[in-house]
């Protein structure tokens, strides 16, 4: 959806790739629920605070809105065992891989593992898609043309596309919503 800016801590770091606002505006027409994942270790590390992740999905939703689009939900990890904000310096089921974020999702949406795509940049992306039961995108950008080079033994996308708008392409195309 964003750029990678690194630990995101000024809402005018926010960067939409150009695709973004047409690729979620396309996945809502076509009926999917769009939900945001995102581990938030900088809370844990004193670089930002929960509030601030706040913000920062307000003024994405802002943004989307603008062009007729949107996010159903954002479920963000602050934990990172290493921090040192006391209250998020600890292992979690949330953190991605871990499922944690998705059960969640699950729960407050009625959303299917099984009729859902996790669309990332990381082999832990993917992994936590086949962990849920879900099909899983991994995405060239950000991170991803990198990770694309490095397989991880036992994980395996269905399919790797350049950008969020190949992914919502394949996702429309592949994935038939019930009527």
């Amino acid at each position: 959806m964003i750029e990678d800016v690194g630990y995101l801590n000024a809402l005018d770091r926010i960067a939409f790739f150009p695709w973004t606002v047409d690729a979620i505006r396309a996945l809502n027409q076509a009926g999917f629920a769009v939900v945001v994942v995102t581990n938030q270790s900088g809370i844990a590390r004193g670089l930002f605070t929960e509030a601030f992740v706040g913000q920062t999905h307000r003024a994405i939703d802002v943004r989307l809105s603008a062009g007729g689009a949107r996010v159903d939900a954002y479920y963000y990890c602050p934990h990172f065992p290493g921090g040192r904000v006391t209250a998020y310096a600890r292992h979690c089921d949330c953190r991605k891989p871990g499922r944690g974020m998705i059960d969640n999702a699950v729960r407050d949406l009625g959303l299917d593992p099984a009729r859902s795509v996790v669309v990332g940049d990381t082999w832990g992306d993917v992994q936590l898609g086949r962990t849920v039961g879900a099909r899983a995108i991994l995405v060239r950008t950000g991170k991803g043309a990198v990770e694309e080079m490095r397989p991880r033994n036992g994980v395996a996308a269905d399919v790797v596309v350049d950008n969020l708008a190949a992914a919502a392409g394949w996702i429309i195309s592949k994935l038939e919503l019930k009527s």
